[in-house]
């Protein structure tokens, strides 16, 4: 009885055993900083960006420029304003900071959205790149170490970088 325990035990353990290689596990790292630097669509995007940056910075000079003066004209004759003329003058600058203000608020999130705009599509194909070596190679995950989503990289993990780049026909 005890040796046909034995038995039975041990082809339990070999079958468990032949589960766990078959069912193996292959993971790959990618950098897709590395990737997203090397895509010439992202200089283009980057261009343009710093266009559009440029175009929001110059409205804003253009209105501090005009807060500069009216805070010089106010300053040089508010001793010869009258109390009517000078509460016109104040509301006035005040008025033209909140702008100012309101102003860069807006040119923020707007830049952010064309920044997304811009580097949405150049994203997606690093994904569907990826997506396809995964697919190709039979990776069960790639990891991002760009993005700090592995904390461990053994030393037979496979580095997709240069498939994804590949894929995307750069070098």
């Amino acid at each position: 009885m005890n040796k046909l325990f034995k038995v039975l035990f041990l082809a339990a353990a070999l079958f468990v055993m032949n589960g766990f290689v078959s069912a193996q596990v292959k993971i790959a790292h990618v950098n897709t900083a590395e990737v997203l630097d090397a895509m010439p669509d992202k200089a283009k995007a980057e261009k343009d960006l710093e266009a559009y940056y440029g175009e929001l910075e110059k409205q804003l000079q253009v209105m501090a420029t005009e807060y500069q003066t009216k805070m010089q004209d106010y300053e040089a004759n508010q001793a010869t304003m009258s109390n009517l003329v000078k509460q016109s003058k104040e509301k006035e600058i005040m008025d033209l900071q909140g702008r100012i203000q309101q102003f860069q608020a807006n040119a923020e999130q707007e830049f952010e959205a064309k920044r997304a705009e811009k580097l949405s599509p150049i994203l997606e194909k690093i994904q569907n790149a990826i997506n396809a070596v995964g697919k190709e190679k039979g990776y069960t995950y790639i990891l991002d170490v760009a993005t700090g989503a592995a904390v461990y990289i053994g030393t037979d993990a496979v580095d997709a970088t240069k498939d994804v780049k590949a894929k995307l026909g750069i070098k």
